[in-house]
């Protein structure tokens, strides 16, 4: 299966408009936003009509832009919009699971909460992990000369290895991919990637 996911478009109606045409191609299964999709929750609306138009499936995560509380409640009244975050989604033979939000700590003692559940529940699967920040110690997270990602979510993925991590946050490393373990990590940026899972 082949699907497009992006990270921090920030209400630019331009790259919308780029990333719904592509979304809308036949090779495109569905669509992964992993956060930062407003700017501070201006543009909800928009953004979900115009994703809409492509006809697939749109999973997404809130980012720090979209940490208001009952902000995406609005995504419901959307047939293809799925708030995916801090829930899983089978989709094909993978588990998709979404964690949004933050993308400035370190730490996460709601993220370690979840994650143990997840542990129990989706050890030995398939999956693909959804954060809006970066995991600690990549090419991800790396600004200047410092690490700035997410401790927690680096020790879930060093002991669960999903399949593919997606996360954004940092704009300055859009684009960057890197491997924990046998992981695969990938910052799409906010012209997207098409990725492929088999």
């Amino acid at each position: 299966m082949k699907f497009l996911t992006f990270v921090d478009i920030h209400e630019d109606m331009a790259v919308l408009k780029e990333l719904v045409r592509r979304a809308a191609q036949p090779d495109v299964d569905f669509v992964v936003c992993a956060g930062d999709f407003t700017t501070f929750g201006r543009g909800i609306i928009r953004f979900l009509k115009e994703f809409e138009k492509a006809g697939k499936k749109l999973y997404l995560i809130p980012g720090n832009h979209e940490e208001r509380e009952g902000l995406l409640d609005i995504v419901a009244e959307f047939p293809n919009a799925v708030n995916l975050h801090k829930n899983a989604v089978n989709i094909g033979s993978y588990v998709f699971l979404g964690y949004g939000g933050g993308g400035f700590a370190q730490e996460d003692p709601q993220f370690r909460k979840l994650a143990r559940e997840w542990y129990g529940k989706y050890k030995g699967q398939k999956i693909v992990l959804v954060t809006h920040g970066p995991p600690f110690g990549t090419t991800l997270d790396l600004l200047g000369n410092k690490h700035v990602g997410n401790i927690d979510y680096r020790q879930w993925i060093e002991r669960l290895q999903p399949k593919l991590v997606i996360a954004g946050h940092l704009h300055e490393t859009a684009g960057a991919t890197d491997i924990i373990g046998k992981t695969r990590v990938v910052n799409p940026g906010w012209e997207g990637a098409v990725i492929e899972l088999k």
